[in-house]
């Protein structure tokens, strides 16, 4: 018996020491990844330098910009493999060019690789990079990043990748869903520039709100039938796409959550919980025009998790009514000045990016006007 005890113990102890060294080794492994991509990237701005460099100190004519990346294209390529089409050089130059031009938000230090370079003679050029540059995303990252036009989006899509570790697909989906502009049309005008210079901040109620929110992710047909449970479902089957388009800091906690009052049973759609504003979420889904006694019945719910559920120390309840269509004049009406009750209308696709680019534009200088007068 006791050797049967001694031989499972041996058993358990080489499973912590396999997963223990196992768990060091993806460490290492993704430290070694983030090296190499931050390397790669520095590498890609020097390159993308050096072409605009040689372009502007020979001929002026187009074609012999077309020369030179046909050229080194070719005998990057017969040297080093894949990774240098002239396609790529363009990427780069584009890159260096975008770039160059740009404070950037963020500031990280540079790589160890690109440090160590200081004391070789021969790589100033490679100093150089790394004191001006410092680029915290991998190549991917910057292939969408370059191709937004307006500084401030583009700043702000930079630091909302770092600081939420998005993903390429997840960026790529956050910017054709106009993550942006939907979230500075949800905010008072004056703090539209802060998304620019800090992402995404969640300090008040109104910071998690998106107009609209977009949940193409869920696959539900526009034009349609479906109801309130299809779409809850829908929902819970892609919960984590769901959390990255609420937003920051929420945590789900059940579906059809029921309270008794008054001898009566009722149902909260979905309740999540928010850890930087420290308070519930509780969400309620409308798949028609929202009415007033879809708000007062709101209403309740959150007087009741704030009168019977929330501890002292956690913040007022919120709720948000996710609806087709809303009126907001009706919700003003409805509701008192200071209610956490809110509207947010969802899109079961992409938001129209250039219809919202020209509202979110004319509603800055609309709100630039006012100041000048």
């Amino acid at each position: 018996m006791s050797k049967d005890i001694e031989q499972s113990g041996g058993i358990t102890k080489d499973n912590q020491l396999f997963t223990k060294v196992s768990e060091l080794i993806e460490l290492a492994r993704k430290k070694v990844a983030a090296a190499v991509n931050l390397t790669m990237v520095h590498t890609y701005f020097e390159i993308g330098r050096m072409i605009v460099e040689e372009e502007q100190s020979g001929s002026q004519r187009a074609e012999y910009g077309k020369i030179v990346l046909k050229k080194l294209s070719k005998r990057l390529t017969d040297k080093f493999g894949k990774g240098f089409s002239e396609q790529n050089l363009r990427n780069m130059r584009q890159f260096y060019g975008m770039y160059s031009k740009q404070a950037f938000p963020i500031r990280q230090k540079a790589s160890g690789e690109l440090q160590d370079l200081d004391n070789q003679s021969d790589n100033k050029w490679q100093i150089a990079s790394a004191k001006s540059h410092d680029f915290v995303l991998s190549w991917s990252h910057y292939l969408i990043l370059m191709r937004i036009e307006n500084p401030a989006e583009r700043n702000f899509y930079e630091i909302e990748a770092l600081q939420q570790s998005w993903s390429e697909p997840q960026l790529k989906r956050q910017y054709h869903s106009s993550l942006y502009e939907r979230l500075a049309l949800s905010r008072n005008k004056d703090e539209v520039m802060k998304l620019a210079n800090e992402g995404q901040t969640i300090q008040k109620p109104e910071d998690i709100l998106k107009n609209p929110l977009s949940l193409e992710f869920l696959g539900l047909e526009e034009q349609s039938s479906y109801s309130e449970t299809d779409l809850e479902h829908a929902i819970i089957f892609k919960l984590q796409n769901f959390l990255l388009e609420l937003g920051k800091g929420f945590l789900f906690e059940a579906r059809q959550k029921r309270f008794t009052f008054d001898d009566k049973h009722f149902f909260v759609d979905l309740v999540f919980y928010n850890r930087l504003l420290q308070c519930y979420v509780l969400i309620d889904l409308k798949i028609d025009e929202l009415v007033h006694q879809d708000l007062g019945q709101m209403q309740m719910y959150v007087n009741y998790y704030d009168r019977y559920v929330k501890l002292d120390h956690e913040k007022p309840s919120i709720g948000i009514l996710l609806c087709k269509k809303k009126t907001d004049a009706l919700v003003k009406l409805t509701l008192p000045k200071d209610s956490k009750i809110y509207a947010s209308e969802y899109s079961l696709y992409l938001p129209d990016k250039k219809l919202l680019q020209q509202k979110l534009a004319e509603w800055m200088a609309e709100f630039e006007d006012k100041l000048e007068g």
